[in-house]
């Protein structure tokens, strides 16, 4: 088992790994929006937290030896399911063909009142 941490994404704000690995798994910690520079949540809605959210997996998997094409399954995090179609439409643009597994749940409420959270698994 490798903890992963990538100086290109948002460190860690409390006691866990960005990510593990484990054999040809990645298992990545849930991202939120923010700018891995400032710590600070990135402007505007759940497009554009979830843009940046994905850059954050994007960098993490990419220390880990893997990218988002190699993504199995993720789990979304919603503060509003309202959100949803703004957040699908980044998504599906950063995904593009390759569509892995997906849950998608609305919570109370996410650290540093974010709008999205994203965590995935992929395989290197």
């Amino acid at each position: 088992m490798d903890m992963i941490s990538s100086p290109h994404a948002p460190a860690a704000i409390g006691p866990y790994a960005q990510a593990i690995r484990s054999g040809r798994l990645v298992f990545c910690s849930g991202q939120l929006a923010l700018d891995p520079a400032s710590m600070q949540l990135v402007p505007g809605g759940a497009a554009e937290q979830t843009h940046q959210i994905l850059q954050n997996l994007a960098a993490v998997l990419a220390t880990a030896g893997t990218s988002l094409a190699k993504v199995l399954k993720t789990t979304v995090f919603l503060k509003d399911m309202g959100d949803f179609a703004a957040m699908n439409a980044v998504y599906a643009k950063a995904f593009g063909a390759h569509t892995p597994a997906r849950s998608t749940v609305e919570v109370a409420r996410l650290p540093k009142d974010a709008l999205v959270e994203i965590e995935c698994i992929a395989t290197v």
